[in-house]
């Protein structure tokens, strides 16, 4: 059996190390003498098996790579960065993709590249050595994913370099403060998992990330990358525990939240400015009124799903929405008291005189606001004002003894049934030989009542008229008050505050910004 093994292993070796300790185990179990096998091996192998069956052999992977055990095996940890995969901002989460390069001394596998055909390097797969235990700290993913299982270059002078890509998914404070708007500072803190700073030291590869194989992400600018060795030691321990950091800052595009959540925002801001333009005559100002608000609603709604359940900060737009659902909600109020205004009868009380110059008078003169006359003069007094109007009413109602409008419009009628209406019929008149003093009497009482009613009619429409202009006013000046502050909130919360926070934002490297102590 073991002389079949022999035969096969040159032909068949695979780099396995699986193929390598049923060898020795058999060699052993056996009794055979090592040395000679050894010799008839390598005459049939390839210069790569023989050195790989040469580093191979007596290996160890369980231990550190070193004969003394007071050595300390230096990791040289650098980071490829490929590109941002993505930004959970309600989880709080960064995915990016990264080659992980590591590097470090084997003391175990070094060999004369004379002794093997002038081979300088070789390829092992990274599960038959010796790996350090690098994790990432901040890890948001499962511990047990691990990286890909690449192989290792391992050169004559025992450097080893293991560049494994993967995907990295680590926490990252989220601020939202200035969203969409907004620059996110994340840090990816790695270190050995079991190893103290005395047996695997760590430290920087290179002094900047590289950058040469990123592709550029089409959600965040990559504004800075920052690396940094660390030595933290704690109370308990003597021993150091280093570890190397890399930040990462990255600002937001804007141009999707512009068209997509800003923009439209914007224009049901001029649809709650429609409110006022709306005739209250048309029955739908409230209509449109809620209808602007269950679409903000709608949109607040939308981007709390993306934001994190967090009370440390508000997004911009956030605020923004809600001031402008205020807005909102306080226009459907104020065109509740338009329309009440608006529709408001004759039987009300009149205009007072106060509202009267401030609003028909010096508001509509500030609002250029041309008005149909309806008996008001512009020195503030109105020609028929309500204690004129009331004692003219009086009076008539007096004259023909009735108590109200509707008996005065009683007698009218009752009047109008009487055969003494009819003047044309001159054979009812002889019929009822009415004396000339008599009918003329009846006659002017008639044409009094016409008249009066007449009158009474004009001053119901005055009055009326004149609530109406009161409401067309102020829904005039309402609509100016909610254009001003709806243009004043947009550039303070969606131009000046951003562009003052860009504006101030610092190039310069600040740990504290990353949440790490």
């Amino acid at each position: 059996m073991l002389s079949s093994l022999i035969r096969q292993l040159p032909v068949g070796f695979d780099h396995s190390r699986s193929q390598i300790k049923p060898l020795n185990g058999a060699m052993r179990e056996n009794g055979r003498n090592d040395h000679a096998i050894y010799r008839k091996l390598m005459e049939q192998a390839t210069d790569e098996q023989k050195l790989l069956y040469h580093l191979l052999r007596q290996y160890e992977k369980a231990v550190r790579p070193v004969r003394n055990a007071s050595h300390t095996v230096t990791v040289k940890l650098g980071m490829t960065m490929t590109n941002i995969f993505e930004m959970d901002e309600k989880n709080q989460v960064l995915t990016i993709n990264v080659w992980l390069d590591q590097e470090w001394k084997d003391e175990l596998l070094r060999w004369d590249p004379k002794e093997f055909g002038g081979i300088q390097s070789i390829r092992i797969p990274c599960d038959l050595i010796w790996l350090p235990d690098i994790v990432l700290y901040n890890n948001a993913d499962d511990y047990t994913a691990g990286y890909m299982r690449s192989r290792a270059m391992v050169f004559y002078d025992g450097t080893v370099f293991w560049p494994p890509p993967t995907q990295l998914r680590s926490t990252c404070k989220i601020d939202v403060t200035y969203f969409p708007f907004d620059s996110q500072h994340c840090a990816l803190k790695f270190g050995s998992w079991t190893y103290h700073g005395f047996q695997v030291d760590i430290t920087n590869r290179s002094d900047n990330v590289d950058l040469s194989n990123y592709v550029v992400s089409g959600e965040f600018d990559l504004v800075r990358v920052h690396q940094k060795r660390r030595v933290v030691k704690y109370t308990c321990c003597p021993e150091p525990y280093p570890d190397v950091t890399f930040f990462i800052h990255i600002r937001r595009k804007t141009l999707y939240y512009l068209y997509n959540v800003v923009f439209p925002c914007m224009m049901m801001s001029v649809l709650t400015l429609l409110v006022f333009l709306l005739p209250p005559d048309s029955g739908e100002k409230i209509a449109l009124g809620i209808t602007v608000l269950l679409a903000f609603s709608v949109f607040v709604l939308a981007i709390a799903e993306k934001m994190p359940e967090t009370s440390d900060s508000m997004p911009l737009i956030g605020i923004y929405l809600t001031v402008v659902m205020a807005m909102t909600s306080v226009s459907v109020v104020m065109t509740v008291m338009v329309l009440n205004f608006h529709h408001r009868g004759p039987f009300n009380q009149a205009v007072p005189k106060w509202v009267h110059r401030l609003v028909l008078n010096r508001l509509r003169r500030a609002l250029c606001m041309r008005l149909p006359y309806t008996g008001w003069k512009d020195n503030g007094f109105c020609s028929a004002n309500g204690m004129t109007k009331t004692i003219s009413i009086g009076l008539a109602m007096d004259d023909f003894n009735v108590d109200s409008f509707e008996e005065l419009d009683n007698q009218f009628l009752q009047m109008q049934e009487t055969e003494l209406v009819n003047v044309d019929d001159a054979a009812a008149l002889r019929k009822k030989k009415c004396r000339p003093n008599e009918l003329h009497s009846r006659l002017l009482k008639t044409l009094q009542v016409l008249i009066r009613r007449q009158e009474m009619e004009d001053l119901y429409q005055t009055l009326a008229n004149e609530w109406r202009q009161v409401a067309q006013v102020i829904d005039r000046l309402l609509f100016w008050v909610f254009l001003v502050c709806t243009v004043i909130i947009t550039l303070i919360l969606l131009i000046i505050i951003p562009a003052v926070h860009r504006s101030m934002e610092s190039d310069v490297f600040d740990e504290s910004l990353y949440g790490l102590h």
